[in-house]
């Protein structure tokens, strides 16, 4: 059973940084691409980063120049450093993987359950 556990979120100042996590565990045969999606109250779920096994990245144009995707393809972690953040970008993020599990020849995308950041004006 392939899972995604995130770690790192929490209460942070506006100008703050932090580090959130995402690992997936199980019987993961190959990765695709790992990103992070983030959904504000009363808003659309929204994709902030992407990340493709190659290391090709993509943004939205919010973070832009603020927040970093890392991907650690021996550990099928994937990062988001999150530095000058800004009260705005208050959400729960969920991060996402596009995963070859056990003897399947085709990927899933598997997601995780959430970790709340918060920003304090």
């Amino acid at each position: 059973q392939v899972q995604l556990v995130e770690s790192g979120g929490g209460l942070v100042q506006a100008g703050g940084s932090l580090r959130l996590s995402c690992a997936a565990t199980g019987r993961v045969s190959s990765v695709n691409g790992m990103g992070w999606y983030r959904q504000a109250p009363g808003k659309q779920r929204e994709e902030v980063a992407r990340i493709t096994v190659i290391g090709i990245r993509s943004y939205t144009d919010a973070v832009k120049g603020r927040f970093t995707i890392s991907i650690d393809n021996a550990k099928n972690t994937v990062y988001l450093q999150m530095n000058s953040l800004k009260p705005e970008d208050t959400a729960v993020y969920y991060c996402n993987g596009d995963l070859i599990s056990g003897d399947s020849y085709y990927p899933v995308r598997y997601w995780g359950q959430g970790t709340q950041v918060t920003v304090s004006s």
